[in-house]
């Protein structure tokens, strides 16, 4: 079977693309690099006039003439590589917006690579409609718009998908599901939204390659080092300042048994390096099921604080606090979780 993966999120087309060539299929990835992740793609779109000195010129453009450079840019790329895009048996979405363009545009993009192949999938990944008007309706007990319910984050904080309830994406959304097969959702925070939709196929769990992540036992002889990734982007969607808060508590009362380290903005292969010292690494607050850094620490050894919530453990008849630690949006409960290790190293 030969597949082609659009768009591109923490290396999940990239390790579904190596478990699919596994299994003896060819497949592809086409999309942008994710950001300063810098994650790697077969095909890459040049996103120029989204970053870097010609977004400017991109604004400039769309305010007087309605004209978006970016998306002029993208569909070329894509037509130049049609040879490599097209006929192939399978092709999906990473999302409902794989190009960051205007719900218009997103939608050319979309018919154009769909027309090209056959049968079209599509990922609930990132942020998506179906995801975001269920936590936007209040529907999780907490989510990643929490921090935006309370104050802490602004409405046009672009990590929180709010555009995906604007009229334009939602058409887009509709257009999107009237011409799939289907839709997958990739972890719980996906999968709870779409839970009875007729399009809904199922989830898929994020896959990881542990083939290229190496187990090391934890080395618990001298300090306990607790590891805080962060992306200044979404510092409050991921619950970072919550997990600073623990981490000043901890700081103050175990200064002598623990190191800290935290970083910012790190690209993928320097960021999946730079906590290989830590026992402990803080992932994110606001979600019930692990992400591809929780999953990529676990499959390192480290023990992780990330969404593990009630549904996570009914769906996987999981005891509480056995693979991973549940991080609420709670500083005294995550540092009370980790003193409990420092007082118990063993565990």
């Amino acid at each position: 079977m030969r597949v082609l993966l659009v768009g591109e999120y923490n290396r999940s087309h990239r390790y579904l693309k190596e478990g699919l060539q596994n299994l003896g299929h060819e497949a592809v990835v086409v999309g942008m690099c994710d950001g300063f992740k810098k994650v790697d793609v077969d095909i890459e779109i040049n996103q120029k006039f989204r970053i870097g000195p010609l977004q400017k010129v991109r604004s400039l453009m769309i305010r007087l003439f309605k004209i978006d450079l970016h998306f002029i840019h993208v569909k070329k790329q894509l037509l130049k590589n049609k040879t490599q895009l097209e006929n192939y048996d399978v092709i999906q979405f990473i999302n409902e917006s794989s190009f960051l363009c205007s719900a218009k545009d997103e939608q050319k993009l979309f018919d154009l690579l769909s027309d090209w192949n056959k049968k079209v999938f599509i990922l609930s990944c990132g942020t998506d409609y179906p995801s975001v008007k269920f936590s936007v309706d209040k529907k999780f007990r907490y989510s990643i718009h929490t921090p935006y319910f309370e104050g802490r984050a602004k409405a046009t904080d672009f990590s929180l998908g709010l555009k995906y309830l604007t009229p334009e994406f939602v058409k887009l959304h509709h257009h999107i599901y009237n011409k799939i097969e289907g839709v997958i959702s990739s972890d719980l925070d996906y999968y709870i939204p779409l839970q009875n939709h007729k399009k809904h196929l199922g989830m898929i769990p994020h896959v990881i390659n542990v083939d290229r992540i190496p187990y090391q036992k934890p080395n618990i002889e001298e300090k306990i080092t607790i590891f805080h990734g962060i992306n200044r982007t979404n510092y409050y969607k991921k619950g970072n300042d919550i997990f600073d808060a623990a981490l000043d508590i901890i700081e103050t009362k175990y200064k002598s048994k623990v190191v800290i380290i935290k970083v910012e903005n790190l690209p993928y292969t320097d960021y999946i390096k730079a906590f290989d010292t830590a026992h402990i690494l803080l992932d994110q607050v606001y979600a019930y099921d692990q992400g591809y850094n929780a999953l990529e620490a676990m499959a390192k050894g480290k023990v992780v604080f990330t969404g593990a919530e009630k549904e996570w453990e009914d769906y996987y008849n999981v005891t509480p606090n056995t693979i991973v630690i549940n991080a609420l949006p709670d500083a005294k409960d995550i540092a009370s979780k980790l003193e409990w290790l420092i007082e118990n190293p063993e565990k």
